[in-house]
């Protein structure tokens, strides 16, 4: 069974997803709000029909449903507002991570956690930290995202097919993210083989700052997040032994420790299998280690 902890509109796009990739037979939608999970579950269990997709998906207000849980995605908290950082969330949602992931070790103790409540990497060491589970099992949704957003804006700049794009983030899922366009291809192509610096660091800022765009003209971000996060559950589930840039714990990888934040990882059955430490420039670590310092500072506020 999957549980998504948060029915609004990222757990349910995360239910949808992970239905229609048919990833597990039972999907636990969790909520504090009475009725809205329930009513998520009809909907989506509705549109499923139709589709002859037999997966079953329920609403629920009780954290001890999730018992025999293989992954547990939590989206609960406070969203982001316009004008609003991630880091303003911290506060908000830490105590609320804290509540949920004391449930998660009661009833779903050899689960494999998701984080995907802002702002992810301190929320993901929190969750970490909380559970005392070990690290390969904590797996942040936050580079998986932004990955997203970068593939669609090399596939604005160069014309060619999304499929052909081979691309990746890491850092801190924030305004210190790292897209890497030293590491992104267009079917084996060097991206600065096709394009100009110029508009590699425009590719940079655009990754960067598009969130907080969408934000600005929609309320949230939904349909992106939500597919994200049924990327790294098929990895698991399926035992994909996929790369994918997540948030977890380090302990000794790029040179940190006691701090989690976006790394590339092998994801499979066991959750993060290893972390691929990259050869970054100078310009790269700095950037990388300006979002470390990020997390740490915002964890060392609380």
């Amino acid at each position: 069974m999957i549980t998504i902890i948060g029915s609004g509109k990222v757990g349910g796009d995360a239910a949808l997803f992970s239905a229609l990739k048919k990833l597990d037979d039972e999907i636990l939608l969790l909520d504090v709000v009475k009725g809205l999970p329930q009513g998520e579950a009809m909907d989506l269990n509705h549109m499923l029909s139709e589709q002859g997709i037999d997966v079953n998906i329920r609403g629920s207000n009780d954290y001890s449903d999730m018992r025999g849980s293989k992954v547990v995605v939590i989206v609960a908290g406070s969203g982001r507002k316009p004008g609003m950082t991630r880091m303003d969330l911290l506060k908000i949602n830490a105590g609320i991570i804290k509540d949920v992931v004391e449930n998660i070790k009661k009833y779903a103790s050899d689960s494999i956690i998701v984080p995907v409540t802002n702002p992810l990497d301190p929320i993901v060491h929190i969750a970490y930290k909380t559970s005392g589970f070990d690290r390969n099992r904590i797996i942040g949704m936050g580079n998986m995202l932004d990955l997203s957003r970068f593939i669609q804006f090399i596939h604005e700049a160069t014309g060619h097919s999304r499929d052909s794009i081979r691309a990746l983030v890491i850092g801190e899922h924030g305004e210190s993210m790292l897209p890497l366009t030293r590491f992104s291809t267009v079917s084996g192509i060097p991206l600065s083989n096709i394009l100009s610096n110029e508009k590699l660091d425009q590719l940079v800022q655009d990754t960067r700052q598009v969130a907080a765009k969408v934000i600005e003209l929609k309320g949230a971000t939904v349909h992106a997040p939500g597919n994200a996060i049924s990327v790294i559950v098929e990895a698991i589930l399926k035992d994909r032994k996929k790369v994918i840039p997540i948030a977890t714990p380090l302990d000794g990888e790029y040179g940190q420790a006691n701090v989690s934040i976006g790394v590339p990882a092998v994801i499979g059955r066991k959750g993060v299998e290893k972390i691929i430490e990259l050869d970054l420039n100078q310009q790269e670590k700095e950037w990388f280690n300006k979002g470390i310092e990020s997390v740490k500072n915002a964890l060392a506020g609380i």
